[in-house]
Formats: structure tokens, C-alpha cells, sequence
């Protein structure tokens, strides 16, 4: 069953790249923050790298001057979200997870099964808006689609 506003972030793990491989907790990521976390299906992927990635990086000094964090997660390993960001220019502050195992997908409802096109199991196209780690907004694309999880959409419909 998909999250739903009202319900808290569930806990689980996910990977990034700094100097090393960082293990974060989800609980830790989220609390005492306003955060709008956005998945794609797949870093490098044609809508993901063409339109929903640059345009959170391209809003992002709206997001930050309304104080929310941006966290971008997708079904890839760190080492594939870090060469990612460094291709698409993101800037220090917008945080790129890696949802490997797609732990954090499944506990939130969003898996996508791409089989069909080689992919295996990833992420639904989504975004959410969290404060203190509970949803506060949620936005999901229907299958092939890229019409309301977008940075616009979402600054849109902020508090």
C-alpha cells in the first residue's frame, strides 16, 4: 500500500557517496527538517535526466530560501548517483541516495516493476513533502508520465 499524508517516513537505509560510502538512516534524514524527497526509476534514464532531475536542481535556491531540503533517491547503486549528479551539475546540499535494494521504495508503496524493459524492480516517478519526518504532500506519476511531481508543481503546493 502506498504512503499516505499523515503517515511517517519509514525507517530503513540508504547509501550515498562523500568521501566514502555513508549508510544514512531515514528516521535521522528526516526529523526536525522540512524535506521534499523526489524517485525516479532510474539515474540516466531519459525523463529522469532530461526534466525531473534538472528541474529540482535548477529550483533549488527556491526550496532552500523556503527552508526545505531536497533529496533525490533512485533504485541505482551510490557510485551511479554520485557520476549522476556530477553530470547534472547538482548542487552541494541537493542530496543524492541510493535506494539500492529499493528497500525505502517497497516501504513506501512506489515499486515499479520495469522487467518489461530490462530494469528489474525500481522506483515509481514521484515526490513527496515531509516535515519532521511525516508526509505533508504527495504527488505520483501514473506509469510513462511526468505531470505532477515536478520542482514547479511542488513549490506550487508547499505551505
Amino acid at each position: 500500500m502506498t504512503i499516505q499524508v499523515g503517515q511517517q517516513i519509514p525507517e530503513t537505509t540508504l547509501k550515498r557517496i562523500r568521501e566514502g560510502i555513508e549508510t544514512v538512516d531515514t528516521h535521522a534524514l528526516f526529523a526536525g527538517r522540512k524535506v521534499v524527497l523526489f524517485g525516479v526509476p532510474g539515474a540516466f534514464t531519459p525523463t529522469c535526466s532530461a526534466r525531473h532531475l534538472p528541474g529540482f536542481v535548477e529550483q533549488f535556491a527556491r526550496f532552500r530560501d523556503r527552508g526545505v531540503e531536497v533529496y533525490c533517491m533512485a533504485v541505482n547503486d551510490p557510485f551511479v548517483m554520485k557520476a549522476w549528479a556530477a553530470s547534472q551539475d547538482v548542487p552541494d546540499g541537493l542530496l543524492m541516495l541510493a535506494d539500492g535494494n529499493g528497500e525505502l521504495t517497497r516501504a513506501l508503496g512506489l515499486e515499479l516493476d520495469a522487467s518489461a524493459s530490462g530494469m528489474g524492480a525500481r522506483c515509481r516517478r514521484f515526490a513527496l513533502y515531509a516535515d519532521d519526518g511525516v508526509v505533508r504532500g504527495l504527488w505520483v506519476e501514473e506509469p510513462g508520465q511526468f505531470a505532477v511531481s515536478g520542482a514547479e508543481q511542488v513549490l506550487a503546493h508547499l505551505p
